[in-house]
């Protein structure tokens, strides 16, 4: 993705964490980076790494946004209580 759309992207997943009830406590972009194997013919992918405070339903409902938005080649939510 060129800069633009990468920022569009962190912005919508800004919005449907807010639009959750969540917030994000900390967002740490590690830039462009070599993928340890090809995903979709890609070598390369830009990695975000967010801290986000979100009530335990609403981790679905970011789930199913991730899933099905195209740019997202990978995703991980991991809950910590």
């Amino acid at each position: 993705l060129d800069e633009n759309a990468f920022n569009g992207v962190i912005e919508k997943v800004r919005g449907w964490i807010g639009e959750a009830g969540g917030s994000i406590d900390k967002i740490d972009i590690w830039g462009r980076r070599r993928m340890a194997y090809h995903i979709r013919k890609q070598r390369e992918g830009q990695y975000v790494l967010l801290n986000v405070s979100l009530p335990p339903a609403a981790t679905t409902e970011l789930d199913r946004y991730l899933r099905f938005q195209e740019s997202v080649l990978r995703y991980m939510i991991t809950v910590v209580n």
